[in-house]
């Protein structure tokens, strides 16, 4: 069972895994870069995060992945770039399970990869979300936090 969400902090998916956790009562944490920073300036303080000395943002997506039991990529497209399209392979290279959820051409998440049962299947406890920053994919916030109460609503 869900008991913890971890991300790096960032705007857009990031942010909206950590605004899910709180609002569900749910832990959350994860592992950032040297001074808490995000492209919408300085991540606040209630957010519990690491700040890694001098690490630069792959580093901080490699623990992120490694730390937690599985990964759970947020995105408007079917496409990744940046950061996101490393996010599978670094959750590969340290063997844990990973799902990208995409928006539909109607702009919800593919309701049969929500039901295949990620989190129940894989037993995870602690999830890495994932995804592009606001500015890289204007509406992921707000897609992955529907996404995400969505399948609280679902499984409570």
């Amino acid at each position: 069972m869900l008991r913890e969400v971890i991300f790096g902090g960032q705007s857009g998916a990031d942010r909206a895994g950590l605004d899910f956790a709180i609002e569900a009562g749910l832990g959350h944490g994860g592992y950032t870069v040297k001074g808490r920073k995000a492209e919408d300036g300085p991540i606040d303080d209630p957010y519990q995060l690491v700040e890694l000395p001098a690490a630069p943002y792959p580093v901080r997506t490699k623990r992120n992945a490694r730390e937690s039991e599985g990964t759970a990529i947020f995105s408007l497209r079917a496409d990744l770039s940046g950061g996101s399209a490393l996010t599978p392979s670094y959750a590969c290279s340290v063997r844990k399970p990973v799902i990208h959820l995409h928006a539909s051409s109607r702009g919800e998440v593919d309701a049969a990869a929500q039901r295949e049962g990620f989190i129940a299947s894989n037993r995870i406890e602690v999830l890495n979300v994932a995804g592009p920053r606001e500015s890289k994919g204007p509406g992921v916030y707000e897609f992955t936090l529907e996404a995400l109460r969505r399948y609280w609503r679902e499984r409570h």
